[in-house]
């Protein structure tokens, strides 16, 4: 295998385990609009994919069937809750330690379905967001993972045609798939250094 000119993160369960924080956050708004959001159907249904296509899905769902703005409109509210409570992002520490040295040789950026407004203040706050040249978030493209926009977009950006993407859900991995880069599967963050170290020193195995 080649050495990409590029790494790409997804964000959330790749570079921090921030679903269960954003799963009690949307909980806690949802239920004062009587919509119940279980762990299980968030873990299930919701990694990976939009908050806006997320709440459609909910809306739908729900019993008695619900407009997704109303629901929509509880993300601001969402927003400062996540944001309060992810003060100290706890990072992996030797994440952190790998990322100069892998900026040195790759192209670094972040790919997410969140928006920008939540992900680069963990970056910038972990003194960790100056490793990646860009962001794109979900406010970026119109089509979200699994399309392959994000990833696009991404490789646009920093002028790239190879790219390596490390991604934890089945919507980042088909999306990473279908803008035709090679694709690392993450079950936690804990294993992102680990398979990265694997991968480029050529032992590694794609998802």
């Amino acid at each position: 295998m080649s050495d990409p000119q590029a790494i790409f993160f997804d964000f959330d369960g790749v570079l921090l385990d921030t679903e269960p924080v954003h799963w009690a956050c949307w909980a806690d708004r949802l239920a004062t609009l009587d919509v119940t959001l279980t762990w299980e159907y968030y873990r299930d249904c919701c990694i990976g994919i939009d908050d806006r296509v997320m709440l459609r899905n909910i809306a739908c769902e729900a019993k008695p069937a619900r407009d997704w703005e109303t629901l929509w409109a509880l993300y601001p509210a969402k927003k400062k809750l996540f944001q309060v409570r992810m003060t100290t992002p706890p990072f992996e520490a030797a994440l952190v330690d790998l990322l100069p040295e892998l900026r040195r040789t790759h192209r670094l950026a972040v790919v997410s379905s969140s928006s920008c407004s939540e992900i680069e203040p963990l970056l910038i706050s972990a003194g960790i967001r100056g490793h990646f040249e860009t962001i794109v978030g979900g406010d970026d493209v119109q089509r979200h993972k699994p399309a392959p926009d994000p990833y696009l977009l991404a490789a646009e950006r920093l002028g790239v045609s190879h790219a390596l993407v490390l991604e934890d859900s089945e919507a980042g991995l088909a999306s990473g798939r279908a803008a035709g880069f090679e694709v690392l599967r993450v079950g936690h963050p804990s294993e992102v250094v680990g398979l990265l170290r694997r991968r480029l020193s050529g032992s590694g195995t794609s998802a």
